[in-house]
């Protein structure tokens, strides 16, 4: 299954909660790979991996082995994913390159399915594949709907949550109707929750009034564990998974495992 999470608001939990599911999933028993198309590049460093800096903090295993590689370049998925400190997790890197990538795939044939061709090759080695897309509208972003069965949309609980959310959909829509036909609206997580604020409440009644039985049951809480534990470059099932946090994420978990909703 391959699944891609996207929002082109920024800041919405979308990084954490594809390193945070992707975690639990492979804890429970599944093969994931995480492909993060960021060229932020914080879902790599949530694994643990640095690929900024200066040559040192660089793994050896992951010098030339990004998604940018895979995308403008002629390696193959095979050759680039890394495993990480979580057993049947794996991670295809993004690094800063990647930021030029729009522009260089504007010239490129079939630019909007090359990461759906690549993707072909490695998937019947995962049970699931999670893409976490940069927060724009992109050729980075297209190519991860077009390559997708898939559409988790991450939805914080604050002020403007549904703001931008129509040309999301829209976006979705054209892929659907153009690229991809077999794309499908898993669901909406609601993340960032406060359930001492009348409007987190008022945010998760407006989102299910708008996606109505597309919102996943779980609401994942805003939570100081789950924002430290991607500095530390562990998911929230190393760095504390006794965490209200991390009970959210391994419950959505199995909440996707068991094809309830979507």
């Amino acid at each position: 299954m391959i699944i891609v999470f996207s929002n082109q608001k920024g800041g919405v939990g979308k990084t954490t909660t594809v390193l945070n599911l992707g975690s639990y999933l492979a804890e429970m028993g599944k093969k994931v790979l995480l492909i993060d198309l960021d060229p932020q590049a914080n879902l790599t460093s949530g694994t643990g991996y640095s690929v900024h800096g200066d040559e040192k903090s660089i793994p050896e295993k992951t010098k030339n082995k990004t998604v940018y590689e895979v995308l403008i370049g002629d390696k193959e998925l095979s050759n680039v994913f890394v495993s990480t400190q979580i057993e049947n997790l794996y991670l295809v890197p993004s690094g800063i390159e990647l930021a030029g990538a729009e522009i260089e795939l504007v010239s490129m044939m079939s630019r909007e399915t090359i990461l759906k061709r690549k993707i072909a090759t490695v998937n019947d080695q995962f049970d699931y594949i999670l893409i976490d897309c940069p927060p724009s509208l992109g050729l980075l972003t297209i190519n991860a709907l077009v390559a997708a069965e898939q559409l988790i949309i991450p939805v914080q609980c604050e002020y403007f949550a549904l703001e931008g959310l129509g040309q999301l959909i829209n976006t979705f829509n054209i892929v659907k109707k153009n690229l991809n036909s077999t794309l499908e609206l898993k669901g909406v997580v609601l993340t960032m929750f406060d359930s001492r604020t009348r409007l987190s409440k008022e945010i998760v009644e407006e989102v299910n009034r708008f996606f109505k039985d597309k919102v996943f049951k779980t609401i994942i809480p805003r939570n100081v564990r789950l924002s430290e534990s991607p500095s530390h470059g562990k998911p929230i099932t190393l760095y504390d998974r006794s965490s209200e946090g991390a009970k959210s994420y391994e419950k959505l978990a199995k909440e996707i495992l068991s094809g309830e909703i979507g």
